[in-house]
């Protein structure tokens, strides 16, 4: 492909709405540019990225027994009243009315769609199990869309559907997605971590995130540097060391004491005031779950972990009481609430908290709280763990120190079970000629987010180093004086060759500065660029850079293609 004929257009200045590296370069590099908040276009070498990927992702899937087959991006509000996620999913569920005022919403996701074509289609046993998968553009309407295309509104997607007669079979499945997943992250040239997930939304029993290890990741992975142990930290299990998950308690307790605390706000400036550290302090949160009201408690220096509590309750819906609601529940404003006194709500107290002996906690009057407070005498709960693992945690499995990285969420996958199947009827004959209830799985990658993920691994201050499995082109090809004939044919002729060969290449014949085309390449982020000037031609050389190592090497131009074709298999 010639520069000159493509729609590339660079930028020097980086637009003011750009925050995250990827999005920075994706823009100044010419391969997306924004239609409306969270909507963006794929120019033609962003586009030829995304379709590197979606290659990639066919074949592996193929490969793994999977369908492909397209579903309908206008979904029937009926489908998803069915599966009772029409209420449930939220404002992040796009809705619209037909013209006879009937009511759809553009699909987030498949689930109802796919389960829906299954159980018209799907009658005995004999025919699962079945795989079947898009890659389609889904929808959903972000309350903050941000980070270019890393949290778009509308975002291509590759999504599929298993269908097994019983949970033995749908393991079994799961298990070939999860192989599936790695090769395609493996192929994809990523560095990336399998970690145990919340289900979320979309429920089921179980799941794995596949995360893009980089410093910009939204997402907090805990993992065991020896054990074979990684989780989002929504999931992680939380387990302190024995020092200071136990302990005796005392045989004379210290008596409960209220102390004033005036105007008194946050867990540092309490600490401050009664001269004490956060480990000393119980956190009180009030939150609605569902139509109850819910006490939930961790140490001072923790955090609560909402997913954690909303599993343990099995809530569709929980959120932080507002002010009124506190007020109303402690007859104080918000924090000052505690739980003694409050045994006729469900108070429920981390595991670190178990253990703690004449602790400190809010009085349930303003401008008060309780020191000396402990379990038993003052108190009643239950425990669970419900808080976020942090540094000093241990691994569930080998009692090792969890360390802790970010990470890109770029692929999930879940052991649906009969969520939707039971809820929209999808059913199936057995041998015996029996009702059977088919068993569902479900498999996500965000294409456009591995695009994006991929940058954010990948990068320098010139611009973007790309994989060579998903770089928009291999060899960037970029003769200095165009106007000098030998240096075009020179160029013209490696170029040919190297295609013959299906080495894809881009031959930058634009007649400006070399200095311009430099930092172009440098942006673009081209695993190799051959440079050719009619200063080294007269001495028979041409020069070979490679954009992720930034070693070059002055070989004939009688040696640059095969040079090249064993460069891109080291790379």
């Amino acid at each position: 492909m010639h520069y000159s004929r493509m729609l590339l257009p660079t930028l020097k200045e980086t637009p003011a709405e750009a925050e995250l590296i990827s999005h920075k370069l994706m823009l100044r590099a010419g391969m997306i540019r924004k239609l409306a908040a969270g909507i963006y276009s794929y120019l033609p070498i962003g586009y030829r990225v995304i379709r590197k990927i979606e290659n990639i992702i066919r074949q592996e899937m193929n490969s793994a027994g999977a369908q492909e087959l397209l579903l309908p991006v206008l979904n029937p509000a009926e489908l998803w009243r069915e599966s009772g996620r029409w209420e449930l999913y939220g404002a992040e569920l796009m809705r619209l009315k037909d013209r006879h005022g009937r009511d759809f919403c553009l699909g987030p996701t498949h689930e109802e769609v796919i389960t829906d074509l299954v159980r018209r289609e799907v009658r005995s046993y004999r025919d699962l199990p079945l795989n079947l998968y898009q890659i389609q553009t889904k929808l959903r309407d972000e309350i903050r869309p941000r980070f270019g295309i890393m949290r778009a509104r509308e975002f291509i997607m590759k999504d599929a559907y298993s269908f097994d007669c019983n949970d033995h079979d749908a393991q079994i499945s799961y298990q070939q997605m999860y192989e599936a997943y790695n090769r395609i992250f493996e192929r994809c040239g990523l560095t990336f971590r399998v970690v145990e997930a919340d289900s979320g939304s979309i429920g089921g029993s179980f799941s794995h995130e596949f995360m893009i290890l980089a410093d910009s990741g939204e997402e907090r992975i805990a993992y065991c540097p020896n054990a074979d142990y990684s989780a989002n930290v929504e999931r992680a299990l939380a387990v302190l060391p024995d020092s200071l998950n136990s302990g005796e308690a005392p045989s004379v307790l210290a008596p409960l004491e209220a102390v004033d605390t005036p105007n008194i706000k946050t867990v540092d400036e309490l600490c401050a005031f009664l001269s004490c550290a956060p480990e000393n302090l119980v956190k009180t949160l009030i939150l609605k779950a569902d139509d109850q009201i819910i006490l939930a408690l961790v140490r001072g220096d923790h955090e609560l972990n909402l997913i954690k509590l909303k599993n343990l309750l099995s809530a569709d819906q929980l959120e932080l009481a507002d002010a009124d609601t506190v007020m109303q529940i402690t007859n104080a404003p918000v924090g000052f609430a505690g739980p003694v006194g409050m045994n006729k709500y469900r108070i429920i107290a981390d595991n670190a908290v178990k253990n703690m002996i004449n602790f400190i906690t809010g009085a349930n009057k303003t401008d008060t709280h309780y020191i000396n407070v402990n379990w038993g005498r003052d108190a009643v709960c239950e425990y669970a763990d419900i808080r976020v693992a942090q540094a000093g945690d241990l691994c569930p499995k080998c009692a090792a120190a969890l360390n802790f990285c970010k990470g890109i969420e770029v692929g999930h996958i879940f052991k649906l079970g009969a969520k939707y199947s039971k809820a929209l009827g999808a059913v199936f004959l057995d041998e015996a000629g029996r009702q059977q209830t088919i068993i569902m799985g479900c498999y996500g990658i965000g294409v456009g987010r591995t695009m994006a993920a991929a940058i954010e691994q990948n990068y320098d201050q010139n611009g973007i180093i790309w994989p060579v499995a998903i770089a928009p082109y291999h060899v960037l090809i970029m003769p200095l004086d165009v106007d000098n004939e030998q240096v075009m044919q020179l160029a013209e002729d490696i170029c040919q060759q190297l295609e013959s060969l299906k080495i894809e290449c881009l031959l930058d014949d634009r007649d400006i500065r070399p200095g311009i085309k430099f930092k172009d390449a440098d942006l673009i982020g081209i695993p190799l660029r051959l440079t050719i000037g009619k200063r080294d031609l007269k001495k028979g050389l041409a020069e070979i850079k490679i954009r992720k190592s930034g070693k070059s090497d002055k070989i004939s131009p009688d040696n640059v293609v095969s040079y090249i074709k064993n460069a891109l298999t080291l790379l």
